[in-house]
């Protein structure tokens, strides 16, 4: 039987309860498998992801990230997805990259914050207006749909394009639109802090989404030694990405600092601990949680006939 070839416009099938409800039933399967290999030529970035969750199948994600494709008005990031079968291993489907990146990306990042971020939470600020942008106005805007959004962008043309098209305003000042959020959620390709701790309030959540590559971080020291830390994976995320190998790795904070990942979910681990607490989450990506999103994406699919 052929695979099924799923394009980007199966994103209608979708919706973001149903992502988030999927990925926390996944993290009630057997621990994921996961292997990952980067492959660097200067900027640019080869990327394959591939995990394999007993009862739920196998996926191998390549992802190419060219930050200069953005000056010739290019994605950044192209790449393919394939799912295989848990039964005979036999290809399963060939999903859209970007439908999967899309919509893995902000549900990683939603469903953190529906564990860790304050219910009564009205303002976020998103910095960074690119792809990614996009789709965590539309995730954040289902959980949280009386919230007002602003935008943060180094370059204010593309915050004010961000603005017109997703119904958002302007912040002009960083530091200002931080100290006034509920939640911050970070999307950029920043190799250095942009987020400083300094600038946070109690009860704040944040939410670190860009850095992928060991070199990269997008808050500073001061922010994880203020807030109670949150992981999608300590598996993906610790001695993988600088956003907290660096900090580790200098003893700025330890592993015992970091208090749940998404597999202490079942258990009640993965939970705010005061109203007053600031929460950070890094959104590591890893591929099992893009195996999780593929095998929702196919359901909703195979579903929909």
């Amino acid at each position: 039987m052929p695979p099924d070839l799923i394009p980007a416009s199966a994103g209608s099938l979708l919706d973001w309860p149903g992502l988030i409800g999927a990925l926390e039933a996944g993290h009630r399967l057997p621990r994921a498998e996961i292997g990952d290999s980067f492959l660097y030529r200067g900027e640019d970035t080869l990327l394959n992801r591939a995990a394999w969750i007993d009862g739920l199948g196998a996926l191998v994600k390549t992802a190419t990230i060219f930050p200069g494709n953005a000056q010739a008005g290019k994605p950044a990031v192209n790449g393919g997805v394939s799912l295989y079968s848990d039964a005979d291993g036999g290809l399963e489907a060939i999903i859209d990259f970007h439908l999967v990146t899309r919509w893995k990306t902000a549900g990683d990042s939603l469903l953190g914050a529906a564990k860790l971020a304050r219910p009564d939470s009205r303002d976020i600020l998103i910095v960074g207006a690119g792809a990614v942008a996009g789709a965590l106005r539309a995730a954040y805007g289902s959980l949280f749909p009386r919230a007002e959004f602003a935008v943060w962008n180094r370059s204010p043309e593309g915050a004010a394009r961000f603005a017109r098209t997703h119904g958002a305003t302007v912040a002009d000042d960083l530091e200002t639109a931080v100290r006034g959020a509920d939640i911050v959620t970070c999307a950029t390709l920043s190799t250095t802090p942009v987020l400083r701790g300094a600038w946070l309030q109690p009860g704040q959540h944040v939410d670190l989404i860009g850095a992928f590559r060991p070199d990269m971080r997008e808050a500073d020291d001061a922010a994880l030694t203020r807030a109670a830390l949150f992981v999608d994976s300590r598996a993906t995320t610790l001695d993988h990405i600088g956003e907290m190998k660096i900090p580790l790795a200098e003893g700025t904070i330890t592993r015992a600092d970091i208090v749940a990942d998404f597999y202490d979910l079942p258990s009640g681990g993965f939970a705010r601990p005061s109203e007053d607490a600031i929460t950070l989450f890094k959104n590591g990506g890893g591929a099992h949680l893009d195996l999780m999103t593929a095998r929702y994406i196919l359901n909703a699919w195979r579903g929909a006939g």
